[in-house]
């Protein structure tokens, strides 16, 4: 028996323009993404129609 283990991603600076697409094409790719944005440069704007989807979670932190 073959275990297979959920794709999970995570996405650093998810809100802004490119990475929000990133997060588009995974989630469209079978990936549970996590987002993490302090929204500094990014706006949540664009990744609004993702907070719905239940394999898309969103934190804003500043990693630093």
């Amino acid at each position: 028996m073959k275990l297979t283990l959920p794709k999970k991603a995570l996405v650093t600076g998810a809100a802004g323009f490119l990475e929000s697409h990133l997060c588009r094409r995974l989630l469209k790719d079978g990936y549970e993404v996590t987002a993490l944005d302090n929204l500094f440069t990014g706006t949540k704007r664009n990744i609004e129609e993702l907070m719905n989807n239940r394999y898309f979670s969103f934190v804003l932190h500043d990693v630093t």
